[in-house]
């Protein structure tokens, strides 16, 4: 667990990453680079599941969908932005998404992500793009 002081690790193999989308596929394709890039995954399948992990420790890191059936993407961030920051409301975190056009880009940065990511993601894209999250919050 991140703590308030404390900065958070900038290599794959040593974060905790929080993983949120509702399409299993492509939950266990990121969770599967993740992983074999050595960091610990924790997956949720909506906001909600997202804001239970909070609840029990703090990840180092959260990427997040969007587009997800009931509280989207933006709605998880903006919640998590309310946090406190030893709970993990200053959290580095990306938007990966089928949204790519510019205006979705200005929706994710405005909402709290740190950075708009188009899917489909290169997987070494994807632990370089974990990695410059976590230096962000250093």
């Amino acid at each position: 667990m991140r703590k308030a002081n404390s900065s958070p690790r900038s290599h794959p193999s040593k974060l905790h990453v929080l993983v949120v989308d509702d399409d299993p596929s492509n939950l266990e394709a990121l969770r599967l680079v993740l992983q074999r890039g050595g960091s610990r995954i924790t997956t949720a399948s909506s906001a909600a599941e997202a804001m239970e992990v909070f609840e029990q420790e703090t990840p180092d890191v959260l990427l997040s969908d969007i587009g997800m059936p009931g509280e989207s993407g933006y709605d998880l961030i903006r919640k998590v932005r309310e946090l406190p920051k030893e709970r993990g409301g200053d959290i580095p975190a990306a938007a990966l998404t089928a949204y790519a056009e510019p205006e979705d880009r200005e929706d994710a940065l405005r909402s709290g992500f740190m950075m708009h990511i188009p899917k489909p993601v290169d997987p070494v894209e994807l632990l370089t793009l974990v990695s410059e999250l976590a230096r962000m919050a250093a």
